[in-house]
């Protein structure tokens, strides 16, 4: 009787919103118990970990030759399937406390679209990390949940999910979704766009979380009432010595209309494809943008004058996903069809 009692305190269930720039664990009963990039360092031409998280995240760009930090997911999708097992075992015993001999029930999160291949990628990845039985919940669906959209109900909800590696538009009803669009760019690409711009415009080399420090600070979709500059440091792409210039926000901007321009696009793009209907519910109400693009300053503004409707920023967007996994584990029999499919581990 002891031991069975022991069994049942320490059985876990933990919803992971495995994300292209951060990773979080939501454990049932508890909310989130973990927020970390997803960067795991790697001894080189190896699979032997060095660092996870936030400590392999330092690392970008200051490592010896013989360690490289790689970010295991990319545009949404595993591209490196044995690190990214590595982090999400390393995510689950940190939620478990080392208790290895603790398998719980794991609903990870995945973008709309994704491949039947890259799906059983995901799977098989958590079942060897340690889970005991895997959930998938596509990620705008657990967004809404996550922001509390009455999903299940028969009326139109429209979420704008902006990841890291990919923004994700949907429009649910019913508990699935009705039209939706999944593309390739996110915070990522922001990041990208704005290297990209500072080297053709400046002959400057920056690192990618030189260029993220910059979108966070200087980063806007719309004009602000008060422009602003700052000084970046890199290196002279010419002479290759250190360099320092000053940008101002709105260059950065300007630097960011290609990548917003896709997202406006891809919203514009499910709209024409969502029923009449839900349209009109939509319409009534505010269309919800979450996920950390959704961050940058103005850009809930822009998508609202691009559009024509009201568009509101989550108030916790960075946790949406990872709130709408922990839903399904507090209700998983009442929000069974929001669930895509099950696998358990074998015996």
């Amino acid at each position: 009787m002891a031991v069975r009692f022991i069994t049942r305190h320490f059985i876990k269930d933990l919803g992971i919103d495995l994300g292209t720039a951060n990773s979080l664990v939501y454990e049932r009963n508890k909310g989130i118990i973990l927020l970390e990039p997803s960067v795991v360092a790697v001894k080189k031409n190896t699979t032997q970990v060095l660092a996870v998280g936030n400590e392999a995240r330092q690392m970008i760009g200051r490592t010896p030759g013989d360690i490289v930090a790689i970010r295991p997911l990319r545009g949404g999708v595993i591209a490196d399937f044995d690190i990214t097992r590595e982090m999400i075992r390393y995510l689950i015993r940190k939620a478990c406390r080392g208790r290895v001999f603790i398998k719980p029930r794991t609903v990870v999160s995945i973008p709309s679209g994704t491949t039947e291949v890259a799906r059983r990628a995901v799977i098989e990845a958590t079942l060897n990390a340690g889970a005991r039985e895997v959930y998938m919940i596509e990620q705008p669906v657990a967004a809404a949940l996550g922001v509390g959209l009455p999903v299940s109900e028969p009326i139109g909800n429209m979420i704008i999910d902006i990841g890291g590696g990919t923004t994700d538009v949907a429009v649910i009803s019913l508990g699935g979704i009705v039209a939706g669009t999944s593309i390739t760019i996110g915070g990522d690409t922001m990041d990208e766009a704005i290297a990209k711009y500072i080297r053709k415009n400046y002959n400057l080399m920056i690192g990618e979380r030189t260029a993220e420090d910059i979108k966070v600070y200087l980063g806007s979709a719309y004009p602000q009432d008060q422009e602003i500059r700052t000084e970046v440091r890199g290196r002279d792409h010419i002479t290759g010595l250190p360099k320092v210039i000053e940008v101002s926000s709105e260059e950065i901007r300007e630097a960011l209309t290609e990548p917003l321009n896709a997202i406006v696009n891809a919203v514009r793009y499910t709209i024409e494809r969502t029923p009449p209907e839900l349209v009109a519910d939509i319409m009534f109400k505010d269309i919800i943008i979450t996920g950390g693009g959704s961050l940058l300053k103005g850009i809930n503004r822009l998508l609202s004058e691009e559009l024509g409707m009201s568009v509101k920023t989550a108030e916790l967007p960075l946790h949406s996903v990872a709130l709408g996994t922990g839903k399904t584990l507090e209700q998983i029999n009442l929000l069974s069809r929001v669930l895509i499919a099950a696998k358990k581990a074998s015996s």
